[in-house]
C-alpha cells in the first residue's frame, strides 16, 4: 500500500476492515471475561465492571503512547525517512518500559482507595483487588505489545494485530475456565484466573508482533545503540504521546465519572451499565477501524503535505462511520433486553443495562465524529486539541450536566442518560466544525501554494 497515492476509499477498507475484525475479537474477549465473572457471582461481575476505570489507566497510557508514536512514525515515513522511523520506535520502547513500571506501582496501591470512593461493598472490593493486582503486575506486556505494533500500524498494517487478537480470543476462551476452576496441577483461582488468562494472551501477542516487526526493513536501521536515550527524540515522542495519553485518560476518567453517578442508583446499576458498555463496544468496531485508517492516512499524507487527501480521508471516514452506527442503533434498541440476559439473570443488572443500551442506541452517530476527529488531529500533530475535546466531552460537560440532573434534581436512571445523549449531539456538531477548520488552517500555514480545498 502507498498511503500517499493509492485510492483513498480502497485504502480505508484495506486498513479499517482488518482493524475492525481484530477489535471485534478484542471486544468478544472482554465479553467472555464478563461472562465468566457472571458465572462466579453477581459480585464478581460488578467487581469487573467497577474495575474498568482503573483498568483504563493501562489502556489509556498504552493506547496514548501507541497513537502518538504511530503518528510520528507515519509522518517520518511520509517524508521517506525510514531511519528516523526506526529510531522513534526504539526510543518509544524505552519510554514504554519506564512508564509501565510506574503504572504498575500506582495501580497496585491505588485500586482499593478508588473503589472505596466509588462506594463499593467490601466483598466486591475483594474480587476487584484479586483481579487488578495481577493485571498491574503484567502491565509491561500491554505497553510493549502496542508500542511495537505502532510501527506496523504506521505502515497501514492492521492485519498483524488482527491476527493476535483473534488467536488471543480463543486462547482466553480456553484459559479462563482452566484458571478459574483449575485442572490437574493448576489450582482453582477464581477471579484471579481471569486476570492470569489475560496476561498469558498478552505475552503471546507481544512475541508475535515482535516477530512481525523483525521481518520488515526496520532491521536495516535498528541497532543496540538506538535504545540509548536520545533527548531530541524522547522530547518529540513525549510532546506527541503525553497529550494523547492524557486524552485517553480523560476517557477513563469519564467512565469513572459516569460510574460515580450510576452508582448512586446502587451497585447492581453499575454492574448492568458496565456489562452493557462491554457489549456496546461491538458496534464501535468499524468506527475504531476507521480511527486506525484515518491516523495512518492523515499521518503519512501530512508528512507528504498532501492536504486534499487528508480532507477526503476525514469526510469519507465520517460518512462511513455515521451511516453504520445509525443502522446498528436499531439493532441495539430492539434487542437490549436479550443482550443483557446473556450476561446475567439478575433482574436489576438486566434492567439497568438494557435501559442504558436503549438510550445509547441513539447516540451512535456521534461516536464516529469524536473518534475520527481525534485521529485526524493526532495525525496533524495537534494532540493538544484532541486532549481538550476529550476533556470537554468526557469530564467537564458530563460533570456539569449530571451534577445538576442527578445530585440536585434527583432524576431517574433513564433521564440521566438522556442528558448525556443531548450533550453528545451538541458537542459532536462543534467538533466536526472545528476539525474541518483545522484542515484548512494547516493547509494554509504549511503549504500556502497548495490549491484550497
Amino acid at each position: 500500500m502507498d498511503l500517499t497515492k493509492d485510492n483513498i476509499s480502497t485504502l480505508i477498507r484495506q486498513i479499517a476492515i482488518p482493524s475492525s475484525v481484530g477489535t471485534l475479537f478484542q471486544t468478544l474477549y472482554n465479553i467472555v471475561d464478563v461472562k465468566f465473572a457472571g458465572l462466579i457471582s453477581p459480585d464478581a461481575i460488578t467487581a469487573i465492571a467497577k474495575s474498568f476505570p482503573i483498568y483504563f489507566i493501562i489502556i489509556g497510557f498504552t493506547t496514548g503512547l501507541s497513537i502518538g508514536v504511530t503518528a510520528l512514525i507515519s509522518n517520518a515515513l511520509g517524508e521517506n525517512d525510514e531511519k528516523k522511523a526506526s529510531l522513534l520506535l526504539a526510543q518509544a520502547i524505552l519510554t514504554s518500559l519506564i512508564v509501565s513500571v510506574l503504572i504498575s506501582l500506582v495501580g497496585i496501591y491505588g485500586t482499593e482507595p478508588i473503589l472505596i470512593f466509588l462506594k463499593t461493598d467490601p466483598e466486591i472490593i475483594f474480587y476487584a483487588k484479586d483481579y487488578m493486582d495481577i493485571i498491574f503486575i503484567g502491565a509491561s506486556l500491554f505497553f510493549l505489545q502496542l508500542t511495537i505494533n505502532s510501527f506496523l500500524a504506521s505502515k497501514g498494517d492492521t492485519k498483524s494485530l488482527r491476527n493476535v487478537l483473534i488467536i488471543s480470543f480463543f486462547l482466553n476462551l480456553v484459559l479462563n475456565p482452566t484458571f478459574i476452576y483449575g485442572i490437574y496441577f493448576i489450582p482453582a483461582m477464581g477471579v484471579k484466573g481471569i486476570a492470569l488468562a489475560t496476561l498469558s494472551s498478552q505475552l503471546f501477542g507481544l512475541i508475535y508482533i515482535a516477530m512481525k516487526v523483525n521481518k520488515t526493513n526496520l532491521k536495516k536501521f535498528l541497532y543496540p545503540e538506538c535504545f540509548v536515550p536520545k533527548y531530541d527524540l524522547q522530547k518529540e515522542i513525549l510532546t506527541q504521546a503525553v497529550p494523547a495519553t492524557i486524552s485517553m485518560m480523560f476517557i477513563g476518567l469519564g467512565v469513572f465519572v459516569l460510574l460515580f453517578y450510576v452508582s448512586t442508583y446502587g451497585d447492581y446499576s453499575a454492574g448492568g451499565y458496565g456489562a452493557a458498555i462491554r457489549f456496546e463496544q461491538l458496534f464501535l468496531l468499524p468506527v475504531l477501524g476507521l480511527n486506525a485508517s484515518t491516523l495512518a492516512l492523515v499521518g503519512q499524507n501530512f508528512g507528504a503535505m498532501n492536504f486534499s487527501r487528508i480532507h477526503e480521508t476525514y469526510n469519507r471516514s465520517i460518512f462511513y462511520g455515521t451511516f453504520f452506527m445509525a443502522i446498528c442503533g436499531l439493532f441495539i434498541f430492539f434487542l437490549s433486553d436479550y443482550i443483557m440476559f446473556f450476561f446475567s439473570d439478575n433482574k436489576e443488572i438486566i434492567y439497568y443495562g438494557s435501559t442504558y443500551l436503549k438510550i445509547a442506541a441513539f447516540a451512535g452517530p456521534c461516536y464516529p465524529i469524536f473518534f475520527i476527529s481525534s485521529a485526524l488531529l493526532q495525525g496533524l500533530k495537534k494532540p493538544n486539541y484532541q486532549m481538550i475535546i476529550n476533556l470537554m466531552r468526557m469530564v467537564i460537560l458530563p460533570v456539569c450536566g449530571l451534577s445538576v440532573a442527578v445530585l440536585y434534581l434527583k432524576v431517574d436512571f433513564t433521564t440521566m442518560f438522556l442528558v448525556i445523549l443531548m450533550i453528545n449531539y451538541i458537542f459532536a456538531a462543534a467538533v466536526y466544525k472545528f476539525s474541518t477548520y483545522q484542515i484548512s488552517f494547516m493547509q494554509k500555514n504549511y503549504n500556502p501554494n497548495f490549491d484550497a480545498v
